[in-house]
């Protein structure tokens, strides 16, 4: 049984002991799948509240799975930006059935509200939710509701609305450069981040999708021959929703290397990725076994870059 308790301004949820979910069961529960009606013109990340001057310490949890991406990119910019202590971060297990994303042994329970599937959160705020559930999700514990799952957004408003309890000072979304760290995502989200999935499989537009990966590939590599990071010396959110996909390259969208080389055959862009890697951040918010596929051959992440010796570029 779920006792509710204050905690400041916010509730907390104090459990007797963890609440897990059963296991993933797609054979007796069915597969997970998102229904839409025909002439639903509702966004598919509907969910997409800006933070602005809500961002107060304690008052927002985000539920991310360390298997994805796109929830990585917020847990990142937790971590780089020191914001542990005002936000809260927990995990979702990483399998899946009808029900949606799950708490169980393998991640950890809910550690705010006690919920059994991350569905809980979303009918809590929108009864009888009939959309997509998904990570990263942030929830409010104020208002008890789920305020944003829209990816696209939630990286860049903990990097912008939280910046004044970040404890590092490192601004990843800088007002000066948002031009440019949006013009590189208007390229690097369909070529690279969107492009792993697209270029899979067979077809006109797989075959065109990988090519544009490969082009993409090469010309990060010519640039990063000259520069530490994508805008300069300067580590930004350019970065960041660039390297969740590189780090998952080589052991998932290329693991059978049906979409070309390694990483490694880039050595510029292999260097850099390894570089951001070797920092705290990117380590402690990446877990490999969780998105690793079967067989795959784990690149040694660990070996020592000419970046971080100060060699180049």
């Amino acid at each position: 049984m779920l006792h509710l308790e204050p905690l400041g301004t916010y509730v907390t949820t104090s459990i007797a002991g963890p609440v897990y979910a059963t296991p993933a069961d797609p054979g007796r529960i069915g597969d997970y799948r998102i229904v839409r009606e025909p002439g639903d013109t509702r966004p598919l990340y509907r969910f997409r509240d800006r933070l602005g001057a809500q961002a107060e310490p304690g008052r927002f949890h985000l539920y991310a799975g360390w298997f994805c991406p796109w929830a990585q990119r917020s847990t990142l910019v937790v971590a780089l930006a020191g914001l542990q202590d005002a936000v809260s971060v927990s995990y979702v297990d990483g399998a899946r059935d009808a029900r949606g994303w799950a708490f169980r042994e393998t991640s950890g329970p809910d550690p705010v509200n006690g919920f059994v599937l991350l569905r809980d959160a979303y009918e809590a705020t929108e009864p009888g939710f009939d959309g997509h559930v998904s990570v990263p999700t942030l929830w409010d514990r104020r208002t008890r509701r789920v305020v944003s799952n829209d990816y696209g957004l939630l990286d860049a408003d903990l990097a912008t609305a939280f910046l004044h309890l970040s404890t590092t000072g490192l601004e990843l979304y800088p007002a000066a450069l948002r031009d440019r760290v949006d013009e590189l995502d208007r390229w690097l989200g369909p070529a690279v981040n969107a492009g792993v999935t697209a270029a899979q499989g067979d077809g006109e537009q797989a075959l065109s999708a990988r090519a544009r990966l490969n082009e993409a590939f090469e010309a990060l590599d010519a640039r990063l021959a000259g520069s530490r990071f994508l805008l300069g010396d300067r580590l930004t959110l350019a970065d960041v929703r660039l390297w969740v996909t590189l780090v998952r390259y080589d052991v998932q969208a290329n693991a059978t290397g049906a979409l070309g080389g390694p990483l490694a055959d880039h050595p510029q862009l292999w260097d850099y990725a390894r570089d951001l890697y070797q920092r705290q951040a990117f380590r402690s918010t990446t877990d490999l076994s969780t998105f690793t596929a079967p067989g795959a051959l784990v690149p040694d992440w660990e070996r020592p870059t000419r970046r971080s010796a100060g060699v180049a570029p």
